[in-house]
């Protein structure tokens, strides 16, 4: 049992490297939490016996301190160090062993002025304190700085709540023992050493409570009910000890002399003399050693198992790195073609659709995007650039009017025709040209979330990225000349020939393809999907509804069970138009109206209705495109003031007949261009651009990074080779700790069967030994006996076993464990 301190000295110091916050172990340990001027460190000093933590006013311990008391054999001490018995060595300096404990407070100072400046800022890194003694037990404390509310110095205004983030990060540690310390002379109910436990242990289960400063307490109080664990009882109960006073410490009073008073004090005073064998700090020394050891014993296989699983979750990533030479040309080599192949597999999943491991859940991405930009966006942005009938109509008039000239005009001109279709077929090559920037666009994104797989290498990344966006950006400009010659081949000849081109016969129907009738043959639902409802106010404001939108109407629902219908309206005349968002709201926003004016729902002109992100916006759009609502048309007030009088003016029939056949004929023409445009436009992009570098990344990336540099080319990141370090230090620091507690001898782990003889008490009373193995429980306990009184016999089941002799250890306060029943043999 006395190795169980020492099994976890050992595992501390082998995750001091790494940190058990990396390596993900939490060990057990005392964490000491108080408020300032609680006697903290008077408490610490007592149990080890020397002066050596810093004084002061205010915040004076701004860093954590892992203290490790190491119990030492007198004449082991005496041999070791001559006529020094006690002497103590630092985590930073380990080469240095500190005789004078001047030195190991100042040394303290300097440490956490170095890392937190010297004007009372505070740090979580902690400093790791080992002191050896024959004085001391065994013991692993974790001192804290005390509760603050007021910044002082160079504090930054939250220091009370960095603090408190401090504690919580070691108090919840579920393998620490809590020693919540709290002056005697205050009321136990505001202790917030109590409260910041009560958060993190309610039930107690792992909190001992010090009183301090019984010795200042008013006359005629006394802390007797908290100290029975009557008043906010805890399972390991409470100890009350004395500290020196500020005088004593000025004074340079001896540590011995303090504890003589202390002892003095309890048993002469009339409330604690009854339990003076359980107060004291030396009583708190042996109960702290004691419950550590029992609290290490039943946690130890636990952490052996988490330290296992740890081992195992990061063996695998170790393996890549047991071996590992980064300065190896063949692994150099090997490991660039993985990464390009595996980049060109990533980026074809993406594009094809293909089943991949990274499948997002969220949003659209990769070929879904583009698939989008071909059937939605770009079908949209085709519709926008549609004829403007009163402009069209106002330039037919004057070509037919100018090429007449002063003649009178009794055929229809086909020049006329021919200038105003090229003249509309020329307008189609920018929402064409657009379509091209949004898929490459899309594409160099794919490129860029795919190259961030390859940050372990960010030369390699950069330059796959600069190489493979770069192609893009060829083929971009390649896609739009193609394009561009599609138009310019559209423009050379008009095929007036063709099998859907009305001809100037047909073009007499007049209004026939004015408003064309719709050709769905059922009202079939187009889109459905959750929308804004933001100006009608039997919403009260904005509402979310569910709408369905079929061929020939639009309606909305409560919810998406389709099962109490709010409103349907038809999609005859309707018209959208884009809105901005508002200055507080982050929604995209379109609306739905009458050319005409008229009311689209009840006393209001548009239904305003919003989407959550653009891609929504997209689709809703393009859908609504399919069911024949088209998008508002942006003529200038001049223009159709303009447009206006010129058909007022035209009071000619025969020009009106002929305005109204070429009208006709351009119609017909540009359906045919239109959709000739549409089809073939998503096949150049995807022949030019997609599939070009799909084949660019098969053949031609991997030799051209071969021609690079291969040391620059493949030179590791800071951040991963101090990975792989922390990494490699990790596992072995695990597998050293799994051995270390390999040696532990489970099935010896059971309670001491003697007091510890090591530590020297003051007296020889049986109190004194029995306090010495006792556990503090929260039971009021006798008062002792009498020198000459005689034990209480023990029960009946240990006597008639023998098992209370001389040499036992039995004693009241430790029940003895039963024996297993015999079981009788099968008659």
């Amino acid at each position: 049992m006395e190795t169980l301190i020492s099994t976890i000295n050992k595992l501390q110091d082998v995750f001091a490297a790494v940190g058990p916050r990396e390596a993900d172990i939490q060990l057990p340990q005392i964490v000491v939490v108080g408020s300032q001027s609680s006697g903290k460190s008077s408490v610490m000093e007592a149990i080890v016996g020397r002066d050596f933590l810093p004084r002061g006013t205010g915040i004076v311990t701004r860093r954590p301190l892992l203290l490790h008391l190491c119990h030492v054999p007198l004449e082991d001490s005496e041999q070791r160090r001559g006529m020094k018995d006690d002497w103590a060595c630092f985590e930073h300096a380990r080469d240095k062993i500190f005789e004078d404990f001047e030195l190991v407070r100042k040394e303290i100072e300097d440490e956490t002025d170095r890392l937190t400046g010297s004007n009372k800022g505070i740090s979580n890194v902690a400093i790791s304190l080992k002191v050896f003694s024959h004085r001391v037990v065994n013991l692993t404390l974790v001192d804290l700085p005390g509760l603050t509310k007021v910044p002082v110095g160079d504090q930054p205004t939250n220091i009370e709540e960095q603090i408190r983030d401090m504690i919580m990060l070691y108090i919840g540690n579920p393998n620490s023992i809590i020693l919540a310390v709290t002056p005697a002379n205050s009321d136990l109910a505001t202790s917030d050493a109590l409260k910041l436990a009560k958060d993190v242990d309610p039930e107690g289960l792992r909190t001992v409570g010090v009183l301090t400063k019984l010795d200042l307490m008013d006359k005629g109080t006394d802390a007797r009910d908290i100290l029975e664990n009557r008043l906010c009882p805890l399972r390991r109960g409470y100890v009350g000890v004395v500290n020196r006073s500020q005088k004593d410490i000025m004074g340079r009073k001896d540590i011995k002399a303090a504890l003589d008073a202390e002892r003095k004090f309890f048993n002469s005073h009339p409330s604690y003399s009854h339990m003076a064998d359980r107060l004291g700090t030396q009583f708190l020394q042996l109960t702290l050693n004691r419950q550590l050891t029992d609290h290490i014993r039943d946690r130890l296989p636990a952490l052996r198992d988490s330290l296992q699983k740890r081992l195992f979750a990061i063996e695998k990533d170790v393996q890549e790195y047991k071996h590992f030479q980064p300065n190896d040309p063949t692994r150099k080599t090997k490991a660039l073609m993985q990464m390009a192949q595996q980049f060109t597999r990533d980026i074809e999943r993406s594009i094809d659709g293909s089943s991949s491991n990274m499948v997002s859940t969220n949003e659209l991405s990769g070929g879904a995007r583009i698939k989008r930009i071909f059937h939605e966006r770009f079908p949209f942005e085709m519709v926008k650039m549609e004829i403007d009938e009163k402009e069209l109509r106002r330039e037919i008039q004057f070509a037919i009017r100018n090429i007449h000239g002063v003649q009178v005009g009794l055929f229809t001109p086909d020049k006329a025709f021919k200038f105003i279709a090229k003249k509309q077929i020329n307008r189609l090559r920018e929402p064409a040209q657009k379509c091209v920037e949004l898929v490459v666009n899309e594409l160099s994104t794919v490129i860029r979330q795919t190259a961030d797989s390859l940050a372990r290498y960010p030369r390699l990344r950069n330059e796959i990225e600069r190489v493979v966006v770069t192609q893009i950006r060829e083929k971009e400009q390649y896609a739009k000349d193609q394009i561009g010659f599609m138009v310019d081949c559209e423009l050379s000849y008009m095929n007036t020939n063709h099998e859907d081109f009305v001809g100037f016969g047909s073009s007499e129907l007049g209004n026939s393809t004015k408003n064309p009738v719709k050709k769905n043959p059922a009202n079939q639902a187009i889109r459905k999907g959750w929308l804004n409802v933001n100006n009608v106010s039997f919403v009260r404001g904005s509402k979310d509804f569910w709408f369905v939108l079929t061929s020939e109407s639009l309606s909305w629902y409560k919810d998406d069970e389709e099962k109490e219908k709010k409103y349907m309206m038809p999609l005859d005349a309707i018209r959208l138009r884009d809105l901005e968002s508002g200055f507080m709201s982050r929604q995209h926003k379109f609306a739905l109206f009458y050319p005409d004016g008229r009311n689209i729902y009840k006393d209001y002109k548009q239904l305003e209705l919003g989407c959550q992100n653009l891609d929504d916006l997209d689709a809703w759009k393009g859908s609504f495109l399919r069911a024949g609502v088209h998008p508002e048309k942006q003529v200038s007030d001049l223009a159709d003031m303009h447009s206006n009088e010129e058909v007022a003016m035209s009071i000619d029939p025969q020009v009106e007949r002929q305005v109204e056949t070429i009208r006709n004929l351009v119609d017909s023409y540009m359906r045919i261009v239109t959709k000739s445009i549409r089809d073939l436009v998503p096949k150049c992009v995807m022949h030019v651009i997609v599939n070009q570098v799909g084949e660019f990344l098969e053949t031609e990336l991997l030799p051209h990074l071969y021609q690079c540099d291969m040391d620059e080319l493949m030179e590791e990141s800071q951040g991963e080779a101090q990975r792989r370090e922390e990494l490699l230090q990790t596992y072995n620091a695990i597998k050293q700790a799994i051995s270390i507690i390999n040696e532990v001898n489970f099935s010896a782990l059971t309670v001491p069967t003697r007091p510890l003889a090591s530590i020297q008490l003051n007296g020889n009373s049986q109190a004194n030994r029995v306090a010495a193995v006792a556990p503090l429980t929260g039971a009021v306990r006798p008062a002792p006996k009498a020198p000459n009184s005689r034990p209480p016999p023990p029960p009946s089941h240990i006597a008639k076993s023998g098992a209370c002799n001389e040499n036992s250890a039995y004693s009241p306060f430790i029940p003895p464990v039963p024996k297993r029943p015999t079981v009788p043999p099968r008659p």
